[in-house]
């Protein structure tokens, strides 16, 4: 553990400054030149549970990222937290300053923590489901972050059955409280007759995976029904159910989402239908049937009428999506972003394994000599992209 984190903190260290990069430079007119650039959130506040490697990670994006940071442990990882806390802010030069990361250490001050949106900038909690939604309902500040990880693994019947295995084994077996595990198995229904469906839960069950079914897989495979498809077990557990081909499991991925947003505009409801949008993977080698899933498990929507009110429901999900990859690899360190703050299932700003880029905004540099709109009388725009 402490190697790993060791590596993840030299290759953030190894990167070349991430911060007033120039992203894109235009001449709006002759002599005007504007430039867009990278540049920090603000102040961050990071609310975790239990490991105390989260605050290695998190306080070592937030140096190279050149944001301020609260962090707040669980108290499982107090001590532990409180000594990688001090080794970090002495480490900090004094050109910085060690204030840059601080340590907030009771329960208590979180809710007033929460109310300080004119001086907190992002909340990022990693940690259950509920603690997550509790952040997201108690505060105005942006939340960035994922509630569930549930995550999909369809095997097509084109799949080679000793790559689906290996494939399914490690995405549930290989650290099973990870986010990025497999909760739910989806298998094409001609892999019933064929006998990958029996070869692919044999393995499950040798590994000592406890199984539960949708309503085909109860009835083939003689196992109990699970109680709901949106659960993450987080344990050595899952979900199996059968399904008749790709488009059942982007529908089935789709149709199990929990979150609900309603937005109401004129005469028109909008239904958003927001799935645990972390991780899918298909195993499969007809590439075409592959495609479809990577480019579907994505996003759905649907017009619908009733009672004279139309109804658009989007449905979101799948914030990383796998052709012939296990899901454990949906990770920042195996991104090659050194560390992750978290996972991020938003569509607003980052998405998936939140590395230093996800922790950087832009601003504007405009510079001229003299120039003044004027009614735009007397400036002949160009617009043209400067080559980097």
């Amino acid at each position: 553990m402490i190697k790993s984190l060791a590596n993840s903190i030299r290759v953030l260290a190894n990167m070349d400054d991430p911060i007033g990069c120039i992203l894109k430079r235009i001449e709006l007119a002759d002599g005007l030149i504007l430039e867009k650039t990278s540049s920090p959130l603000g102040v961050l506040l990071i609310i975790f549970e239990s490991r105390p490697d989260a605050l290695v990670q998190i306080a070592s994006l937030a140096v190279r990222s050149g944001n301020g940071l609260l962090l707040k442990g669980g108290k499982e990882a107090k001590r532990s937290n409180a000594i990688l806390h001090k080794v970090i802010t002495t480490a900090i030069p004094d050109t910085v300053g060690g204030k840059l990361i601080g340590l907030v250490t009771s329960r208590d001050e979180i809710p007033d923590l929460l109310k300080l949106d004119d001086v907190i900038d992002l909340v990022i909690p990693r940690g259950s489901s509920k603690l997550v939604s509790k952040i997201k309902s108690s505060t105005k500040i942006p939340v960035l972050g994922h509630a569930d990880g549930i995550c999909h693994v369809y095997v097509d019947k084109s799949a080679s059955i000793e790559m689906a295995k290996r494939v399914v084994l490690d995405a549930k077996v290989d650290y099973p409280a990870a986010c990025n595990a497999m909760e739910t198995l989806l298998v094409h229904q001609d892999l019933v007759h064929s006998g990958g469906l029996n070869e692919l839960i044999a393995d499950l069950l040798t590994e000592g995976v406890t199984l539960f079914g949708g309503q085909r897989a109860c009835k083939e495979l003689n196992i109990p029904e699970a109680p709901t498809f949106h659960h993450e077990y987080n344990s050595m557990a899952c979900t199996v159910e059968i399904v008749d081909d790709e488009h059942a499991a982007i529908d089935h991925i789709h149709q199990h989402g929990r979150h609900t947003c309603i937005v109401c505009g004129f005469t028109v409801f909008v239904f958003f239908l927001v799935d645990s949008a972390h991780t899918d993977c298909i195993v499969a080698e007809d590439h075409d049937v592959a495609e479809v899933f990577l480019r579907q498990v994505d996003r759905q929507e649907l017009l619908t009428e009733y009672s004279q009110v139309m109804f658009l429901v989007i449905v979101i999900c799948s914030a990383a999506v796998f052709h012939n990859a296990s899901t454990r690899f949906c990770d920042g360190a195996r991104f090659g972003l050194g560390a992750e703050v978290g996972i991020s299932t938003s569509r607003i700003h980052a998405r998936g394994p939140v590395g230093v880029e996800g922790l950087l905004t832009t601003r504007w540099i405009l510079r001229g000599c003299g120039q003044v709109v004027n009614a735009d009388q007397g400036v002949i725009y160009t617009h043209k992209d400067i080559t980097m």
